[in-house]
């Protein structure tokens, strides 16, 4: 005030009120400016869901919270993912149609689960099919032909879009007995996914198969509604099914890739560069989460003999062979004029 007062003694011609007149203005100016900035950064900003079967603490739940983080990193915040895992937005088939009818905007499932929305998609999940892990990743890769020529069949006839996949882990047979042939099988109900693919993997091992939704499986498991199931061993592990099952069978029938995807009208409505952002974001957790399950594969299955499983392996006389050729004229008798041409693709890719 005393400023003021020594400035209108020097000044009678209104210049003042003028220059006060001003301020406010600019002040006025500034703020407009502050606040419509705002509103455009909020408006730009978008909230994605992402819904799954998987617990948190899995490689599955893990990969889906590292995707927000990485989706908000290089989208500069304005994408927004947010992960409801556990199956809080439902089971897997609804998880599937939910992505498809843009109820949510993402969501990740085996590939014999999005079969349901895209028939040649379960046919990656074929037990026995891959070489190797090194032939999974090149054929799931989202840019070998036989990926491309699959997700443009899902987005033309669901929707949906394949963003990445990563190894999911190599699926093993669980039991309350030892295991270690087709025959000891015979009449023993085993889970399975509820989908064609897996009840003939189930089948060709030699049991029962009982399509239980992964949401159900602890109780089924802990009732007898089923003797077993069968999932990789991270699976098993961060779910504790070493309370309710005695045996881990090692019979690596079905070597699966994760898939990850988006809602095709949610994708098509994001800018160009917020795409871009995405799809790094995706390169980097593939890398990611294939690591996690590959370098804790060894040391999770000494975990769960420590945990009181016993693990039975061909060098305790499990014979995988005989599993193998069980399960693989099943398929051919099940899917050979369906799959076919698809599994001639894949075997060609080196």
């Amino acid at each position: 005030m005393k400023f003021l007062h020594t400035l209108q003694r020097y000044n009678y011609s209104g210049k003042v009120i003028q220059h006060t007149r001003s301020a406010l203005y600019s002040a006025v100016v500034c703020l407009t400016f502050i606040a419509a900035t705002a509103l455009n950064t909020q408006a730009k900003s978008l909230e994605l869901r992402y819904g799954h079967m998987n617990a948190p603490s899995s490689v599955a739940g893990q990969q889906a919270d590292w995707l927000a983080e990485a989706i908000a990193k290089n989208t500069n915040g304005e994408v927004k993912v947010v992960v409801y895992p556990s199956s809080q937005l439902g089971k897997l088939q609804e998880l599937a149609e939910a992505v498809s009818t843009g109820a949510i905007a993402l969501s990740h499932n085996t590939a014999g689960g999005f079969g349901s929305l895209y028939k040649p998609f379960a046919a990656l999940d074929t037990p026995y099919l891959y070489r190797d892990l090194d032939h999974l990743m090149k054929v799931t890769d989202i840019n070998s032909p036989v990926m491309q020529s699959i997700n443009d069949g899902i987005i033309k006839s669901a929707g949906v879009r394949v963003l990445y996949t990563y190894y999911f882990g190599t699926r093993q047979l669980t039991a309350n007995k030892a295991v270690k042939g087709p025959a000891d099988l015979a009449g023993v109900k085993i889970r399975s996914i509820p989908f064609p693919i897996y009840t003939t993997a189930v089948e060709g091992l030699g049991a029962v198969a009982v399509p239980v939704d992964w949401s159900e499986v602890p109780t089924a498991l802990a009732t007898g509604v089923v003797s077993g199931q069968e999932n990789p061993v991270n699976v098993v592990l961060t779910n504790k099914l070493y309370d309710v099952q005695s045996h881990m069978m090692l019979t690596s029938h079905i070597m699966a890739a994760q898939v990850i995807v988006i809602n095709e009208d949610t994708w098509q409505k994001l800018s160009p560069e917020q795409q871009e952002g995405i799809k790094k974001a995706a390169e980097e957790v593939r890398a990611k989460a294939s690591a996690a399950v590959k370098d804790q594969e060894t040391t999770e299955l000494a975990e769960l003999k420590k945990a009181g499983m016993t693990i039975i392996g061909p060098e305790d006389g499990l014979d995988v062979e005989a599993f193998r050729s069980n399960v693989k004229k099943l398929v051919e008798e099940r899917f050979s004029s369906e799959y076919g041409d698809l599994y001639k693709q894949i075997n060609d890719i080196k």
